[in-house]
């Protein structure tokens, strides 16, 4: 089976749901929130929310795209679960100023 691609350009901010009602943001793309929307559907997790599109491609942002092409994958369509992505200290620091470049948050 061949590998997933990468993600690629992440140009949205989302609202994640999950199924236990917590919420969080997501810096993601189209194809990121149409797993999201999958995954939904699937029931694993509650509902995804597109907040912001085309934010622009700021130093943060092309960092933590590094970061994400470094270290997931597209899910495939066949997902079993919703891969929801792990943040070290540093990456978070770098969303938490995404979203407030963005007024989000």
């Amino acid at each position: 089976m061949a590998e997933q691609p990468l993600l690629g350009n992440l140009d949205i901010i989302e609202e994640i749901t999950r199924n236990d009602g917590t919420t969080y943001y997501e810096i993601g793309n189209m194809v990121h929130n149409g797993r999201s929307e999958l995954a939904a559907e699937k029931g694993f997790i509650k509902q995804v929310r597109i907040l912001k599109l085309n934010i622009p491609h700021s130093q943060n942002v092309i960092k933590y795209e590094k970061y994400i092409n470094e270290n997931y994958r597209v899910q495939p369509e066949s997902m079993d679960h919703f891969e929801e992505w792990q943040r070290t200290p540093e990456m978070e620091k770098i969303v938490t100023a995404i979203l407030k470049e963005n007024h989000v948050g």
